[in-house]
């Protein structure tokens, strides 16, 4: 079943426009959540913000936003004034630029959100735009205030619809030469290279979602089952202190025991 959009509003290009609506692609809401309650009562916990040097409760009032400038001094920042910086919020998805899909790295992508057209009428504007770009192996760039930021998104086609894509501002990606440069940068040996081919080969199966499942969150669900039966779970025995591996290995005896052991599996 189709869920609800968050946002509606316009894809345009050039002069063509249709009326879209987004939905985030990925959630969270059947994650089990915990509230903090008092043990006595059963009551939950209220949080407050406390003065770290009186230890008395701070009223909502007294509340601001601060920009530490030192040690223990700050510029004081007005609501007022965070709301003068803030930008409007469009409702216009407005590509004006095209790149090759290929040419924006995974590590730029942010959060997935479906893209959908929202009237019948203009749904042949919507799959134009959305083949053209197929067609042409690009995606679209634009420009969207999001979650109170004006964020650059990406627009790229998939199956019937269109993923729009929130990017990653420039400085929140590090530059991955100041960790790998220092990795020797010489061809595997060719024996070797040969027998993790082989073990790949053994190991590879078609992607289902089962393999990125939460093996945690499914004993949560077990506890809590119980729990609501009143029955107690066993703990969990304590794990053995793990011997640190050795460094000392013959790569070559070590990779054909793991192709002979995945060969075993697979048959």
């Amino acid at each position: 079943m189709a869920q609800r959009s968050f946002w509606k509003g316009y894809l345009k290009l050039s002069l063509v426009t249709c009326p879209v609506a987004m939905a985030p692609a990925v959630s969270e809401n059947e994650k089990i959540r915990f509230h903090t309650l008092n043990r006595e009562t059963r009551n939950r916990v209220v949080s407050q913000y406390v003065d770290s040097v009186t230890g008395k409760v701070v009223k909502e009032d007294d509340e601001v936003k601060g920009y530490e400038r030192g040690e223990g001094e700050y510029v004081l920042i007005e609501d007022d004034e965070l709301e003068s910086v803030a930008l409007e919020s469009t409702r216009t998805i407005d590509i004006d630029i095209f790149a090759p899909r290929d040419s924006i790295e995974w590590i730029w992508l942010d959060q997935p959100h479906y893209l959908t057209p929202d009237d019948p009428v203009g749904e042949e504007a919507f799959c134009v735009i959305r083949d053209a770009m197929a067609a042409t192996k690009t995606v679209g760039i634009s420009r969207l205030v999001m979650y109170r930021r004006e964020r650059a998104v990406m627009l790229e086609p998939r199956d019937k619809g269109i993923v729009l894509w929130t990017l990653r501002y420039g400085d929140e990606v590090r530059d991955k030469a100041a960790y790998f440069e220092t990795i020797n940068a010489n061809k595997a040996d060719p024996s070797l290279m040969s027998l993790v081919l082989q073990l790949i080969d053994e190991q590879t199966k078609p992607w289902t979602p089962s393999m990125a499942s939460d093996p945690v969150e499914d004993k949560l669900h077990e506890l809590i089952a119980a729990k609501k039966k009143g029955r107690k779970r066993a703990a969990k025995p304590k794990p053995e202190a793990e011997t640190p591996p050795s460094n000392v290995i013959n790569i070559m005896d070590a990779l054909k025991k793991s192709v002979a052991a995945a060969s075993k599996t697979k048959r």
